[in-house]
């Protein structure tokens, strides 16, 4: 294939000519000299909206100054981007800002992570100069995922442009104008009466703290310090891979085993890995894939259901999909269900005393435990507290415990082994391969060989194949990001409409761009550099493992031997799957 050549253009940054390609913004061209402008509203994800106004520049032979993240550079052009007028104009945009933002820094979530005080203070502000005109609206924690702080917000928009332009569910927007205006809830209501999913995007975008996650840290020092309980805790895939940046590793460092004594030291007294929940996921949902396709029905394409935010979406848009979702629970469920169930039987535990915690990547993992009385199978909440790894960050730096020198361990060993067909879950692609793995075993009675399975991998927003096992051809789909979704989900109703067969026989579905490695609740300052290097964290422990499918993990096939009989038993329907039903938007 011909690689298009992009045209180059000779400009000037500072005196200094440089050679870059046409068609890019000031604000690039900078970066690629390796020239820092400051910038609030502009993240890498993002289209620029020039809305802060700190990245101004000079372009000589102009007189007013222009937003370096929205103009394009043009041959010959000489820029200035920092000099004693630009450091003046851009401090008293920050103070006009600071301003309009209540001086909460101490309690703030954001402190420390905050993009805001990291200007103020690079500017040496010290004091405001500017009479504080601050939004009074009280906090909308409705959805007990999220929270909204509207007074907090400085009107970058970057959470109205990841949430109407990349999910494209328009849960929120900007109310009123000028001094009056803030994000709110579509239709200014309450953030859990609109279209919200909770995935967290927002938050994950957001530079302050007007978006955040809903804090339930105090219930989890709580119960690690009542001797009535006993503490179990679970980590997810994604986590492995992103908790290390928080204590200066590199993006994708594998930290499984720091985060077992991690969690031990805070008081655990039982450690496990979500991972082993998704190989049971495998178990139960390339079962259900084996035998829908098997017996072809109408509730071909299986859709994956690892997703809360993916659930939540397929109940309030689309409805009449309901019966191509896989009816499994998602893997931090099962492991929760189980600890109450087979762990508590086996080790003699009143189930009534386990207090379960799952470390998520995800905002949404928090609605998700109590979203349908089905999770509550074994006569309890499957899991107790939802954390993301936010939050985990938080009680590690609290809790005194040096995360880069600490001694690695090992999980509790009943629901902790798992293969690397459980961690590659962490990734667009990952459920779907991991599926594949096992379901190639179950149509032929032989592993597959070829493990990496390149065509649906990578950042791609839709990503389609044929995955062929002997003489038949199965047509998969994966996609990530809401407004990519919508796409497939289309094809698939058309197809219902018009009464033809799909165009796919099984779709996996992350409503994060790049899957959970960029859940809502990972550390701040995602860009796809930081997903590469997360996704090639998950892939390298996959490549770790001994075992790599989730068919031969043994502690799998001792849980179904002694406990669940078999996938798809009516045990197995019981306790691991789960029911949906249509949830439609009212406005109020």
């Amino acid at each position: 294939m011909e690689t298009i050549q992009k045209r180059k253009i000779k400009i000037l940054i500072n005196k200094k000519e440089i050679e870059v390609e046409e068609n890019l913004t000031i604000l690039d061209a900078a970066r690629y000299a390796h020239i820092k402008i400051p910038t609030l509203c502009k993240h890498e994800d993002l289209h620029a909206t020039g809305a802060c106004g700190i990245c101004v520049v000079k372009i000589e032979g102009m007189k007013k100054m222009v937003r370096a993240c929205t103009t394009p550079i043009q041959e010959g052009m000489s820029i200035i981007t920092h000099d004693a007028e630009l450091h003046e104009v851009r401090k008293n945009v920050i103070e006009l800002i600071l301003s309009r933002h209540p001086n909460e820094c101490l309690t703030c979530l954001r402190n420390g992570s905050c993009e805001l005080q990291k200007f103020a203070e690079e500017f040496g502000i010290r004091e405001k100069f500017f009479k504080p005109i601050l939004i009074e609206k009280p906090k909308d924690l409705s959805t007990k995922a999220l929270v909204v702080d509207a007074k907090k917000c400085i009107g970058c928009g970057r959470c109205a442009e990841v949430c109407q332009n990349i999910q494209e569910v328009w849960a929120i927007e900007f109310i009123n104008r000028g001094f009056d205006m803030r994000i709110a809830p579509a239709g200014d209501i309450l953030l859990a009466d609109s279209p919200c999913i909770k995935c967290g995007q927002c938050s994950a975008h957001c530079p302050v703290g007007a978006l955040i996650e809903y804090e339930e840290t105090d219930k989890v020092w709580n119960a690690l310090r009542n001797d009535e309980l006993f503490p179990a805790v679970q980590i997810a895939p994604a986590v492995r891979v992103a908790f290390g940046e928080a204590f200066g590793l590199p993006a994708g460092t594998i930290t499984t085993k720091k985060l077992y004594a991690l969690l031990r030291k805070l008081g655990f007294k039982a450690v496990f890995d979500t991972n082993f929940g998704a190989d049971v996921t495998i178990m139960e949902e390339a079962t259900e894939f084996y035998e829908r396709f098997q017996f072809y029905n109408e509730k071909l394409p299986l859709i994956t259901s690892c997703c809360p935010s993916w659930v939540d979406y397929l109940e309030k848009y689309y409805p009449e999909l309901i019966d191509n979702f896989s009816s499994v629970k998602s893997p931090h469920q099962i492991v929760g269900v189980l600890t109450k169930t087979y762990f508590a039987e086996k080790n003699n535990i009143n189930p009534a005393k386990i207090f379960m915690v799952s470390i998520m990547p995800c905002t949404a993992k928090k609605y998700e435990i109590t979203r349908t009385d089905d999770m509550f199978a074994s006569g309890f909440q499957d899991v107790d507290v939802s954390l993301t790894t936010r939050e985990l960050v938080r009680m590690a730096n609290s809790g005194g415990i040096d995360f880069e020198n600490i001694n690695e361990e090992e999980p509790d060993e009943i629901l902790g082994q798992y293969s690397g067909a459980g961690t590659i879950f962490g990734a667009t692609g990952g459920v779907m391969e991991a599926a594949i793995r096992t379901a190639y075993y179950l149509f032929t009675g032989n592993n597959l060989q070829n493990l990496e399975l390149n065509e649906i991998r990578g950042l791609k927003g839709i990503k389609t194949g044929t995955i062929k096992i002997d003489s038949k051809e199965i047509r998969v789909a994966v996609a990530h990001g809401i407004g990519n979704i919508k796409k497939v989900l289309d094809e698939i109703k058309e197809a219902k409409i018009n009464k033809i067969k799909p165009p796919y026989d099984f779709i996996e579905v992350m409503a994060c761009p790049g899957g959970c490695i960029a859940g809502g609740g990972q550390p701040y300052q995602i860009s796809d550099k930081l997903r590469i290097k997360r996704t090639d964290g998950i892939y390298n422990d996959d490549r770790q493992q001994k075992i790599r499918y989730s068919h031969e993990n043994p502690m799998v096939k001792k849980l179904y031997e002694e406990f669940l009989n078999k996938p798809l038993s009516s045990k197995s329907h019981k306790l691991l799957h789960t029911k949906y039903k249509s949830r439609p938007i009212y406005y109020k």
